[in-house]
């Protein structure tokens, strides 16, 4: 007899788990933060609104595609569940998180460390790049997230 899993086909669709944050292509993810167009001071996350810049008074700000790649520029280790609404793992497993500064933009961008690398495995300036990762699963949705990787090697600044 066939397992009634193996008969229904695979229709959960991925979707991130913050819409506009970043883009899903597997091969290359980006984050999406949001640039002046006068000035271009860039934030992120994205938003709407007047420029941050004390200086300029642009009062629009567009969507822009960042750098996908960057250095650690500082790292922690988390050991304990993030409270509701975020989702855990159950078990909890600690996991850890890097703030990365994006080569071409020169923000810092803090995110979880991909599954597998430690902090013991960081270091300040080791080189990054963004991935996306599976966050959780419901039975219409995979929701995910962007997350750092160790960059591969020769991988260009």
């Amino acid at each position: 007899m066939v397992p009634y899993s193996e008969t229904v086909s695979e229709t959960v669709s991925r979707v991130p788990a913050v819409e506009g944050w970043f883009t899903i292509d597997p091969r290359e993810p980006h984050l999406i933060g949001a640039r002046c167009p006068v000035c271009t001071t860039i934030v992120f996350p994205p938003r709407e609104g007047a420029c941050p810049n004390p200086e300029c008074d642009s009062d629009t700000l567009e969507p822009t595609e960042l750098s996908r790649r960057g250095r650690v520029w500082s790292y922690t280790e988390n050991h304990y569940a993030p409270p509701p609404p975020y989702v855990a793992a159950d078990p909890f497993e600690p996991y850890a998180l890097a703030a990365v500064e994006l080569d071409d933009d020169g923000l810092v961008v803090l995110g979880q460390v991909a599954r597998g690398v430690s902090a013991a495995d960081l270091h300040v300036g080791m080189a990054m790049q963004l991935e996306v990762d599976t966050l959780y699963r419901d039975d219409d949705h995979e929701y995910l997230v962007y997350v750092w990787a160790p960059a591969a090697p020769g991988a260009g600044r």
